[in-house]
């Protein structure tokens, strides 16, 4: 089956790197034509030509004068037909979930393989989006994380200020009284939060409050 053709730009400060990824694209599929090349996204700006715009822009993250992150942001508002592929050598988790916030296309790192850089590009052109087990494991993660905090801000002051008291060597009527309520009011917040938090005990509430710092060891 025929490669589609495709038309790229290239935005990184590193000359070097530039002039071997063209190497590695040269080795890859020469139905890839390079539009430009630019320093950083304010050099983008000047070269992009609205009659003839590149199908994906590999985009590094840290350039000066306009970095990646707001290069991307300024396409999206330009040019949101414009596909970007990140290619950096930051792989940190904040950075990476920054850059898919701003709906980038794949995130490769600058050490990638030819063959997986071809496999990006028409991925991207073919499918919309390229992404490695490795940013799909960064964004799980990340999923995760928010859920948490999601059930974390999901608790009121109260049910907050039980769990503490319940990871105390307090019995539930002494709880009751430090709170000014009853012991049936007690059990009701027990018994919702079993519920909401899905433990079963008053062990699994003091493991949820330390897991997810509510209380200090």
């Amino acid at each position: 089956m025929q490669q589609q053709k495709i038309s790229i730009a290239l935005v990184d400060d590193h000359k070097l790197f530039r002039k071997g990824l063209l190497g590695l694209i040269e080795m890859v599929d020469d139905n890839i034509e390079v539009l430009f090349e630019a320093d950083n996204g304010l050099e983008m700006q000047k070269k992009l030509q609205p009659e003839k715009l590149p199908d994906i822009i590999l985009m590094d993250i840290n350039m000066p004068g306009m970095d990646g992150f707001e290069s991307v942001a300024w396409l999206n508002k330009n040019f949101p037909q414009i596909k970007v592929l990140v290619v950096s050598m930051v792989e940190n988790e904040d950075s990476i979930i920054k850059m898919l916030k701003l709906k980038v296309k794949g995130y490769l790192s600058k050490d990638v393989e030819p063959a997986e850089l071809g496999a990006a590009l028409q991925a991207i052109m073919s499918k919309g989006f390229y992404y490695t087990d490795f940013i799909t494991g960064k964004l799980v993660h990340t999923l995760q994380n928010e859920e948490e905090r999601e059930m974390l801000v999901a608790l009121n002051d109260k049910e907050r200020k039980f769990i503490q008291l319940a990871c105390s060597e307090l019995t539930y009527n002494d709880i009751a009284g430090e709170m000014f309520v009853s012991p049936k009011t007690i059990d009701g917040y027990r018994n919702n939060l079993f519920e909401k938090l899905a433990v079963k005990s008053r062990v699994g509430l003091a493991l949820y409050a330390v897991k997810h710092g509510l209380v200090k060891l």
